[in-house]
């Protein structure tokens, strides 16, 4: 099974080579960590006191980290935590967040990269964020005798119609994952459909509720506001995690605003970072005069009005949110994407809107609409129409913010509920190693 794989991944990156090339060319991705991703040059860790290696891909794996961290420093001082990450941008906003914590880049999932990187780490626990399902890591660590761990498990319906097509293959890997603590009792049930063992899997809820900002008036909300130049009385229309198209989108329906509500500010937040310069030159060939966060500095201000705000930083979102009176979640109006996290804007009390594609969060739209605590949107006109209503009938607008922030402040508890999981993991592992 591991030369076999070895061979695919071999194939596919093969194939990915000129387009990795152009990539790293062009947007300057994919330059660094080679020898530790393909290699496994991971860390070299000194000692014996209880280890969890956590793997989070990207920034928002990286971010939702945090509650469950800052428990962890606190009722297990004595064990180490290391955290991989498998992007740039990742591991600079992991070393940002977590400059106490040895990160780096995780292994490709080639056989001798993850053994090398097993042995160097010598984890008690392999931690993986969400639903990183890699058969020769998981391997590696089993036969370095540590427990496997899936947190904060998610298993859309999509990700789980194309994991039972490979039921087979991938039957040996999930049977060697130890603890599955997923999100909801319907995610529960897609991983036993795989063939997850019912008594391996327990609903603890999701880390991201725990981990969210509630209130505006947080320093980095608060430094933002007078960084980016808002006033008291300007309304703020934030676009958040915004796709190809979408930017389009929310310009249109806060110029048909501002019309009627000549105090309305725009930020826009695109989701990718590759996407910053080009999003800024559309906003200027579209007529606006635009203010590029990365060119203010902290200390500075903002003295343009009229101008279009583009967030062109990692990192910044979550703040970026709690300035927002009409928040719109990108990801979501075109097919394809399955939706960004909308329980930051409404942990805020946000009037929070999303488009009808929104897959990857289904549960939690479903419980915001329900609640009357978020609005979904069918299309770009729908859109700007949502906007205007709720600029118009504040009072519902606040409302709405309500309904959604009560629901999100209901969740928390998850962190606690998933390290209860882990102690119990790294118990059996220290056991397993003295027997």
């Amino acid at each position: 099974m591991p030369i076999l794989l070895n061979l695919v991944y071999l194939v596919v990156l093969g194939l990915s080579a000129p387009w990795i090339l152009i990539r790293a060319i062009r947007d300057g991705k994919y330059r660094h960590g080679w020898s530790e991703k393909f290699l496994g040059r991971a860390p070299l860790r000194i000692g014996d006191r209880p280890c969890l290696w956590i793997h989070a891909v990207s920034v928002g794996e990286v971010l939702l980290l945090r509650p469950i961290l800052a428990e962890l420093a606190r009722r297990r001082p004595g064990w180490e935590v290391v955290v991989s990450t498998t992007t740039d941008t990742g591991l600079a906003v992991a070393r940002r967040t977590y400059p106490e914590l040895v990160t780096f880049y995780a292994p490709l999932d080639f056989s001798w990269a993850t053994r090398r990187a097993v042995a160097n780490i010598r984890p008690t626990v392999l931690v993986l964020v969400e639903l990183e399902i890699w058969p020769n890591l998981i391997r590696a660590a089993k036969r370095a005798g540590a427990q496997v761990a899936i947190i904060n498990g998610r298993l859309s319906r999509r990700s789980h119609r194309g994991y039972r097509k490979l039921r087979g293959p991938l039957g040996s890997t999930l049977r060697r994952i130890d603890a599955i603590a997923v999100q909801t009792e319907e995610y529960a049930a897609r991983f036993v459909d795989l063939g997850v063992p019912q008594q391996r899997l327990r609903v603890t809820g999701s880390v991201k509720y725990d981990g969210l900002e509630s209130e505006r008036d947080n320093p980095q909300t608060l430094a933002l506001r007078k960084t980016l130049g808002l006033a008291g009385t300007d309304l703020v229309f934030v676009a958040g995690s915004t796709m190809e198209g979408e930017e389009a989108a929310a310009l249109a329906a806060y110029r048909a605003a501002r019309t009627l509500h000549p105090r309305l500010r725009l930020i826009v937040v695109p989701r990718h970072p590759n996407r910053f310069e080009k999003v800024a030159s559309w906003l200027r060939e579209q007529g606006e005069k635009i203010v590029r966060r990365s060119e203010i500095g902290d200390g500075h201000r903002n003295g343009d009005d009229s101008a279009v705000i583009l967030v062109d930083t990692i990192g910044e979102l979550s703040a970026v949110w709690g300035l927002a009176d009409v928040a719109f979640v990108g990801g979501s109006l075109m097919p394809g994407r399955g939706g960004q996290n909308m329980m930051e804007p409404a942990a805020f009390g946000a009037s929070v809107l999303f488009g009808p594609h929104t897959d990857n969060f289904r549960e939690t739209v479903e419980q915001l609409l329900e609640r009357q605590g978020a609005r979904e949107v069918a299309d770009a006109s729908a859109l700007r129409a949502a906007v205007i209503h709720d600029l118009d009938d504040p009072d519902a607008a606040t409302h709405r913010g309500a309904a959604g922030r009560a629901y999100v402040l209901a969740q928390n508890g998850a962190s606690i509920r998933t390290l209860a999981e882990l102690d119990r993991l790294v118990e059996s592992g220290i056991a397993g190693k003295t027997t």
